[in-house]
Protein backbone atom coordinates (compact mmCIF):
# COMPACT_ATOMS: atom_id res chain seq x y z
CA UNK A 1 0.00 0.00 0.00
CA UNK A 2 1.34 3.49 -0.80
CA UNK A 3 1.28 5.11 2.42
CA UNK A 4 3.71 6.02 4.81
CA UNK A 5 3.98 6.77 8.65
CA UNK A 6 2.99 10.39 9.31
CA UNK A 7 6.38 12.18 11.20
CA UNK A 8 5.85 15.02 12.97
CA UNK A 9 7.24 18.39 11.63
CA UNK A 10 10.60 19.52 14.09
CA UNK A 11 9.78 22.70 15.51
CA UNK A 12 12.95 24.84 13.51
CA UNK A 13 11.83 23.44 10.00
CA UNK A 14 7.79 24.86 11.13
CA UNK A 15 9.71 28.64 12.05
CA UNK A 16 11.57 28.07 8.14
CA UNK A 17 8.29 27.41 6.69
CA UNK A 18 7.07 30.30 8.04
CA UNK A 19 10.07 32.06 7.48
CA UNK A 20 9.98 31.04 3.75
CA UNK A 21 6.68 32.02 2.92
CA UNK A 22 7.00 35.59 4.36
CA UNK A 23 9.73 36.36 2.63
CA UNK A 24 7.98 34.61 -0.58
CA UNK A 25 5.13 36.57 -0.70
CA UNK A 26 6.95 39.88 0.15
CA UNK A 27 5.89 40.56 3.36
CA UNK A 28 9.16 40.41 4.68
CA UNK A 29 11.93 42.42 2.44
CA UNK A 30 15.18 42.08 1.64
CA UNK A 31 16.97 44.24 3.71
CA UNK A 32 14.78 44.14 6.40
CA UNK A 33 15.60 43.44 10.02
CA UNK A 34 14.35 40.46 12.24
CA UNK A 35 13.50 40.92 16.01
CA UNK A 36 15.83 40.27 18.25
CA UNK A 37 16.17 36.22 18.90
CA UNK A 38 14.63 36.85 22.29
CA UNK A 39 11.30 38.48 20.90
CA UNK A 40 10.94 36.73 17.98
CA UNK A 41 11.19 32.75 19.67
CA UNK A 42 8.13 34.72 21.94
CA UNK A 43 6.20 35.81 19.42
CA UNK A 44 7.13 31.88 17.33
CA UNK A 45 6.43 30.34 20.86
CA UNK A 46 9.56 27.93 20.16
CA UNK A 47 12.86 28.18 22.43
CA UNK A 48 15.87 29.85 21.50
CA UNK A 49 17.40 26.60 19.99
CA UNK A 50 15.47 25.40 17.54
CA UNK A 51 14.74 29.28 16.28
CA UNK A 52 18.53 29.06 16.01
CA UNK A 53 18.68 25.86 13.78
CA UNK A 54 16.10 27.68 11.78
CA UNK A 55 18.01 30.95 11.04
CA UNK A 56 20.72 28.82 10.41
CA UNK A 57 18.93 26.92 7.73
CA UNK A 58 18.07 29.99 6.13
CA UNK A 59 21.11 31.46 6.36
CA UNK A 60 22.97 28.47 4.98
CA UNK A 61 20.54 28.58 1.36
CA UNK A 62 20.83 32.26 1.49
CA UNK A 63 17.51 33.50 2.60
CA UNK A 64 19.22 35.23 5.62
CA UNK A 65 22.14 36.98 6.26
CA UNK A 66 23.82 38.13 9.92
CA UNK A 67 25.25 41.36 10.44
CA UNK A 68 27.98 41.43 13.07
CA UNK A 69 26.58 43.94 16.59
CA UNK A 70 23.39 44.41 14.66
CA UNK A 71 21.27 41.43 14.03
CA UNK A 72 19.42 39.11 11.50
CA UNK A 73 17.94 40.49 8.26
CA UNK A 74 16.64 39.22 4.91
CA UNK A 75 19.41 39.13 2.16
CA UNK A 76 19.51 41.09 -0.34
CA UNK A 77 18.73 38.86 -2.74
CA UNK A 78 16.67 41.46 -5.37
CA UNK A 79 18.89 42.22 -8.89
CA UNK A 80 19.87 38.48 -8.68
CA UNK A 81 17.34 38.07 -11.77
CA UNK A 82 20.47 39.43 -14.10
CA UNK A 83 24.11 38.82 -14.16
CA UNK A 84 26.65 42.12 -13.90
CA UNK A 85 27.69 41.81 -17.73
CA UNK A 86 24.02 41.84 -18.39
CA UNK A 87 22.93 44.75 -15.73
CA UNK A 88 26.08 46.86 -17.95
CA UNK A 89 24.53 46.35 -21.02
CA UNK A 90 20.85 47.69 -20.11
CA UNK A 91 22.83 50.66 -18.62
CA UNK A 92 25.11 50.79 -21.90
CA UNK A 93 21.95 51.27 -24.62
CA UNK A 94 18.84 52.63 -25.03
CA UNK A 95 16.59 50.66 -26.55
CA UNK A 96 17.03 48.65 -23.34
CA UNK A 97 15.35 51.66 -22.01
CA UNK A 98 12.00 51.64 -23.87
CA UNK A 99 12.11 47.87 -24.11
CA UNK A 100 11.77 48.41 -20.15
CA UNK A 101 9.07 50.88 -20.13
CA UNK A 102 6.57 48.59 -22.59
CA UNK A 103 7.83 44.97 -20.51
CA UNK A 104 6.58 47.35 -17.17
CA UNK A 105 3.21 48.39 -19.33
CA UNK A 106 2.33 44.94 -19.96
CA UNK A 107 3.07 43.08 -17.21
CA UNK A 108 2.01 46.21 -14.94
CA UNK A 109 -1.10 46.38 -16.90
CA UNK A 110 -2.05 42.81 -16.14
CA UNK A 111 -1.24 43.65 -12.55
CA UNK A 112 -3.51 46.06 -12.23
CA UNK A 113 -5.98 43.91 -13.62
CA UNK A 114 -5.99 41.46 -11.06
CA UNK A 115 -5.30 43.58 -8.33
CA UNK A 116 -9.00 44.94 -9.36
CA UNK A 117 -10.67 41.53 -9.84
CA UNK A 118 -8.49 39.70 -7.48
CA UNK A 119 -6.80 41.91 -4.44
CA UNK A 120 -8.70 42.01 -1.23
CA UNK A 121 -10.42 44.57 0.64
CA UNK A 122 -7.03 45.10 2.84
CA UNK A 123 -5.40 45.35 -0.32
CA UNK A 124 -6.95 48.13 -1.91
CA UNK A 125 -6.65 50.20 1.06
CA UNK A 126 -2.79 49.78 0.90
CA UNK A 127 -2.98 50.96 -2.48
CA UNK A 128 -5.23 53.86 -1.50
CA UNK A 129 -3.33 54.94 1.16
CA UNK A 130 -0.04 54.93 -0.53
CA UNK A 131 -1.78 56.85 -3.54
CA UNK A 132 -2.81 59.72 -0.24
CA UNK A 133 1.20 59.73 0.72
CA UNK A 134 1.84 60.98 -2.99
CA UNK A 135 -1.00 63.21 -2.69
CA UNK A 136 -0.06 64.93 0.43
CA UNK A 137 3.78 64.81 -1.13
CA UNK A 138 2.75 66.73 -4.20
CA UNK A 139 2.43 69.59 -2.41
CA UNK A 140 6.09 70.20 -1.51
CA UNK A 141 8.56 71.26 -3.54
CA UNK A 142 10.95 68.67 -3.03
CA UNK A 143 9.69 66.07 -5.99
CA UNK A 144 12.26 63.06 -3.77
CA UNK A 145 9.38 61.59 -1.77
CA UNK A 146 7.04 62.08 -4.76
CA UNK A 147 9.37 59.72 -7.13
CA UNK A 148 9.93 57.42 -4.23
CA UNK A 149 6.33 57.14 -3.82
CA UNK A 150 5.49 56.51 -7.52
CA UNK A 151 7.62 53.42 -6.97
CA UNK A 152 5.71 52.53 -4.06
CA UNK A 153 2.69 53.13 -5.43
CA UNK A 154 2.97 50.44 -8.16
CA UNK A 155 4.74 47.86 -5.84
CA UNK A 156 1.31 47.80 -3.64
CA UNK A 157 -0.55 47.22 -7.05
CA UNK A 158 1.86 43.93 -7.91
CA UNK A 159 1.52 42.84 -4.36
CA UNK A 160 -2.61 43.30 -4.93
CA UNK A 161 -2.25 40.81 -7.81
CA UNK A 162 -1.18 37.53 -5.86
CA UNK A 163 0.98 36.49 -7.78
CA UNK A 164 4.40 35.90 -6.03
CA UNK A 165 6.66 35.03 -9.09
CA UNK A 166 5.47 38.67 -10.93
CA UNK A 167 6.06 40.61 -6.99
CA UNK A 168 9.77 38.82 -6.96
CA UNK A 169 10.49 39.57 -10.75
CA UNK A 170 9.34 43.08 -10.38
CA UNK A 171 10.67 44.39 -7.36
CA UNK A 172 14.25 42.88 -8.65
CA UNK A 173 13.32 45.63 -11.88
CA UNK A 174 12.09 48.33 -9.32
CA UNK A 175 15.62 47.68 -7.62
CA UNK A 176 17.96 48.54 -11.23
CA UNK A 177 15.34 51.39 -11.63
CA UNK A 178 16.30 52.79 -8.51
CA UNK A 179 19.68 52.51 -8.91
CA UNK A 180 19.08 54.30 -12.00
CA UNK A 181 20.20 51.75 -14.62
CA UNK A 182 17.52 52.49 -16.85
CA UNK A 183 17.04 56.14 -16.70
CA UNK A 184 16.76 58.84 -13.47
CA UNK A 185 12.79 59.08 -13.47
CA UNK A 186 13.46 61.95 -10.59
CA UNK A 187 14.24 64.10 -13.59
CA UNK A 188 10.49 63.27 -15.02
CA UNK A 189 9.25 65.07 -11.03
CA UNK A 190 10.86 67.91 -11.46
CA UNK A 191 8.73 69.93 -14.10
CA UNK A 192 5.89 71.25 -12.10
CA UNK A 193 3.38 70.26 -15.30
CA UNK A 194 4.80 66.94 -15.80
CA UNK A 195 4.54 66.25 -11.82
CA UNK A 196 0.58 67.20 -12.31
CA UNK A 197 -0.26 65.18 -15.19
CA UNK A 198 1.40 61.94 -13.36
CA UNK A 199 -0.23 62.62 -10.71
CA UNK A 200 -3.59 62.31 -12.42
CA UNK A 201 -2.48 59.22 -14.18
CA UNK A 202 -1.91 57.80 -10.50
CA UNK A 203 -5.28 59.10 -9.61
CA UNK A 204 -6.61 57.56 -12.71
CA UNK A 205 -5.04 53.79 -11.84
CA UNK A 206 -6.38 53.75 -8.00
CA UNK A 207 -9.86 55.12 -8.65
CA UNK A 208 -9.85 51.93 -11.38
CA UNK A 209 -8.88 49.90 -9.50
CA UNK A 210 -10.84 50.90 -6.21
CA UNK A 211 -13.67 50.54 -8.09
CA UNK A 212 -12.40 47.39 -8.95
CA UNK A 213 -13.01 47.83 -12.85
CA UNK A 214 -10.23 45.33 -13.92
CA UNK A 215 -10.47 46.81 -17.83
CA UNK A 216 -9.92 50.63 -16.93
CA UNK A 217 -7.18 49.71 -14.59
CA UNK A 218 -5.38 48.20 -17.58
CA UNK A 219 -6.12 51.27 -19.60
CA UNK A 220 -5.01 53.59 -16.95
CA UNK A 221 -2.01 51.86 -16.81
CA UNK A 222 -1.20 51.60 -20.15
CA UNK A 223 -1.67 55.29 -20.77
CA UNK A 224 0.88 56.25 -17.85
CA UNK A 225 3.29 54.27 -19.40
CA UNK A 226 2.67 55.72 -22.74
CA UNK A 227 3.32 59.29 -21.06
CA UNK A 228 6.18 57.84 -19.24
CA UNK A 229 8.25 56.99 -22.90
CA UNK A 230 7.01 60.14 -24.66
CA UNK A 231 8.67 61.69 -22.09
CA UNK A 232 11.22 60.38 -21.83
CA UNK A 233 11.75 60.61 -25.67
CA UNK A 234 11.08 64.56 -25.20
CA UNK A 235 14.23 64.34 -22.79
CA UNK A 236 16.69 62.92 -24.61
CA UNK A 237 15.64 65.25 -28.06
CA UNK A 238 16.46 67.90 -25.30
CA UNK A 239 19.79 66.96 -24.34
CA UNK A 240 20.36 66.09 -27.91
CA UNK A 241 19.56 69.73 -28.96
CA UNK A 242 21.22 70.85 -25.85
CA UNK A 243 24.63 69.72 -26.42
CA UNK A 244 24.48 70.89 -29.97
CA UNK A 245 23.56 74.14 -28.79
CA UNK A 246 26.61 74.26 -26.50
CA UNK A 247 28.55 73.73 -29.25
CA UNK A 248 27.62 76.28 -30.86
CA UNK A 249 27.72 78.55 -28.20
CA UNK A 250 31.25 77.68 -27.60
CA UNK A 251 32.42 78.22 -31.01
CA UNK A 252 30.65 81.38 -30.85
CA UNK A 253 32.57 82.20 -28.06
CA UNK A 254 35.34 82.18 -29.96
CA UNK A 255 35.03 84.46 -32.44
Amino acid sequence: MPFKKIEAEKLSQSVVHQIELLILRGILQPGERLPSERELSEQLGVSRPSLREAVADLQERGLLTSRPNSGIFVAEVLGSAFSPALIGLFAAHQEAVFDYVMFRRDIEGLAAERAARLGSDTDLKVIDTVFGKMEMAHQRRDPTDESDLDAHFHMAIIEASHNVIMLHMMRSMYELLRQGVFYNRQVMFKNRVTRDMLLDQHRAINSAVQARNALAARKAVEVHLDFVQAAMLEQIKYNHNESIAKLRLENENRK
